[in-house]
């Protein structure tokens, strides 16, 4: 019995110490009623690692390095060593998914014939269609010119680079050559010994690595959840307008879609209602 005491007086501590930490960087929700009651007498245990993960990237600022840096019309997003892969949606509904110790700097607004952004490190792309603007990724040793499709750049090593189209095509220009290959669907670009080539991909598993351990910094939810259903056939989620614009910064390792769902309502103090294989994300009534 002591023992027992003892295990739930540390639980409580806990619980007390990470409520008193998430009230002082104003991360709970605001309610007329007390919320520290509510707050710990409606998480069930089998929420605790769940619960966890989402605080980890609720309070990122303590363990990942995802600055924006402002400069005069450019912004440069960072990720680091070790962390979850890092996701932003850019201005045109184009994503990007960068790896550890990854970076990309990019306009705060796009030009009107064109979308050119800047890549160091490893990163998965899935771009918005737009024949009018193209897309292009400047890296050290290429440069790679896109309309719409998803693909894969490795360009973490100076010495080499590798492209992996999932969907559409790409064309990739070497910068030391001027050599330039058109990439298919299933084909990998390969730059070795300042040498283009195509091959057949290999490595299929390389897109699905991103999404096994995510990260969102301050997106948008419509942007959140639309990410979300892109990569999953058996349930999607649905939100009402109205909040589509709220902020969230969240973190999935390895989450099935009902999970975040309840995640995303647990952060942001919404309600989740379940319709066969659509999962409803409203305001709580």
């Amino acid at each position: 019995m002591k023992s027992r005491e003892e295990k739930q007086q540390k639980t409580d501590k806990a619980w007390n110490e990470l409520y008193a930490r998430l009230e002082q960087d104003g991360l709970l929700p605001q309610a007329d009623a007390p919320v520290k009651q509510h707050f710990m007498q409606s998480v069930p245990l089998r929420w605790a690692a769940c619960i966890a993960l989402l605080l980890a990237g609720t309070v990122a600022a303590w363990f990942i390095k995802a600055n924006f840096y402002a400069g005069e019309d450019k912004l440069l997003l960072a990720n680091e060593k070790g962390k979850p892969t890092l996701v932003t949606t850019f201005e045109d509904g184009s994503i990007a998914y960068l790896s550890e110790q990854a970076s990309v700097e990019y306009p705060r607004h796009f030009a009107e014939d064109s979308r050119e952004i800047y890549l160091k490190g490893d990163a998965f792309f899935e771009v918005s269609s737009n024949k009018q603007r193209p897309f292009v990724i400047e890296t050290q040793q290429a440069r790679i010119e896109v309309v719409g499709t998803t693909f894969n750049v490795r360009s973490k090593d100076n010495e080499s680079f590798s492209l992996s189209v999932r969907t559409g095509k790409v064309k990739v220009t070497s910068k030391k050559s001027g050599e330039s290959v058109f990439v298919t669907a299933g084909q990998t670009a390969l730059l070795r010994d300042d040498q283009l080539r195509a091959l057949q991909t290999r490595d299929f598993d390389q897109f699905n690595r991103y999404l096994k351990f995510i990260h969102f910094k301050d997106q948008r939810l419509s942007n959140v959840v639309r990410i979300i259903n892109e990569n999953t056939d058996s349930i999607q989620l649905k939100i009402s307008p109205e909040l589509g614009d709220r902020l969230l910064t969240v973190t999935f390792h390895n989450d099935s879609p009902q999970t975040m769902a309840q995640l995303i309502c647990l952060a942001l103090n919404l309600e989740l209602t379940v319709q066969q294989n659509i999962i409803n994300i409203n305001q709580p009534k």
